[in-house]
């Protein structure tokens, strides 16, 4: 299990990086997010022309990177630090993951290579209230096709996806349908969130055709392993927007003056970033931990993922809510990006569940 980034990959994170500063400032997400679609399909577009994003971790032969789940975090953490507010997490990490792990050799000859340019715009639609494991929609199948019946909620960017990949129930197992977002029978509704930065919706589907993804009824395990990557993948984002929140703070601490002192020199607020510091630094290790796991398929994936979705959950909101109080009376205006990071991790906070959760499937999981 190698814990250690390579001078390649750190060569990637400095190329993602400042291809970010040139295309997705902080300055041009607050442009975008208020646009129809929410975010830039030119910026898309050029990801994956350009470095190849959208690929990372698809196999070489479906025309992607072949890298492994390692680079995709390193991408994820610098989108977290921009508050990017495309569709990368949910297309070309959690949607691509969950296509590989179906063993589906048809669908993944059709649909990775389409993810991989960034063409296809596909998203997970798998949570249908609170967190949990209980799955009512239905898919049965019809000839060649699956009708897909059921409401999916908090669906990472559903509104403008491509494809859904729905996850449903066929007699006692689980399915992974493919349905395109367009098919009749589906109809998306765009939630209002506190977060302007990720969008979510509602997708109901009234006897919707789509395509199986695997066997029906076989798709358990699979959809076990797509869920482990994506708190993985929310986990990585969560660091890299905690790092900025940090940094940002400490330069800001360092400039402003109060009774003749810059105020980082103030115990008070070095006591409070040094619980900063340490919140994230012990965050950052959970999610080492992960990504490690799950790029060697490791036993222990299920539980370092939980690990980390429930440490780099709290660490982001933490950074996000020191940042908004040591910036004092400008951190609280709207003008400042303090508020944008508050939001995103607020929501980050209950995509896929809260810490509280997290932590009680990890006791289930190890028997406490």
């Amino acid at each position: 299990m190698d814990l250690n980034w390579s001078e390649e990959q750190r060569e990637l994170q400095a190329s993602v990086r400042e291809f970010l500063e040139r295309t997705s400032s902080i300055v041009h997400v607050r442009e975008v997010v208020e646009s129809d679609e929410g975010f830039d399909r030119a910026v898309w577009q050029r990801m994956a022309g350009e470095l190849g994003l959208q690929g990372l971790g698809v196999p070489e032969e479906h025309g992607g990177g072949g890298f492994g789940f390692a680079e995709s975090v390193l991408v994820l953490e610098e989108l977290g630090r921009v508050l990017y507010p495309g569709p990368f997490l949910a297309s070309a990490v959690i949607a691509a993951a969950a296509i590989a792990a179906s063993g589906d050799e048809e669908a993944q000859g059709r649909l990775l290579p389409q993810i991989a340019d960034g063409s296809l715009i596909a998203t997970l639609a798998l949570f249908e209230g609170p967190y949990g494991d209980d799955i009512a929609t239905t898919a049965t199948a019809d000839g060649d096709r699956v009708r897909v019946t059921g409401t999916k909620r908090y669906v990472l960017s559903g509104g403008i996806a491509d494809l859904l990949l729905v996850v449903a129930r066929s007699g006692d197992g689980l399915s992974l349908v493919a349905v395109p977002a367009d098919a009749p029978g589906v109809t998306r509704s765009s939630l209002t969130t506190t977060d302007r930065t990720r969008r979510l919706a509602t997708i109901e589907l009234d006897g919707a055709a789509g395509q199986a993804v695997g066997t029906l009824g076989a798709a358990d395990e699979a959809i076990a392993h797509t869920r482990t990557v994506a708190l993985a993948g929310l986990a990585a984002e969560q660091v890299g927007a905690a790092r900025v929140c940090l940094e940002r703070t400490v330069d800001y601490v360092g400039l402003r003056e109060q009774f003749g002192r810059k105020i980082g020199s103030f115990q008070a607020v070095k006591h409070r970033l040094a619980d900063v510091l340490v919140a994230v630094e012990n965050a950052s290790s959970a999610l080492t931990l992960a990504r490690a796991a799950i790029s060697d398929s490791s036993s222990e994936a299920y539980v370092a993922g939980l690990t980390a979705g429930a440490m780099c959950s709290e660490a982001s909101l933490f950074a996000a809510q020191q940042m908004l109080q040591l910036h004092g009376g400008i951190g609280f205006t709207e003008e400042h990006d303090a508020h944008l990071y508050v939001r995103r991790a607020k929501s980050s906070h209950a995509v896929f569940g809260e810490p509280h959760e997290h932590r009680e499937a990890l006791a289930v999981a190890l028997a406490l």
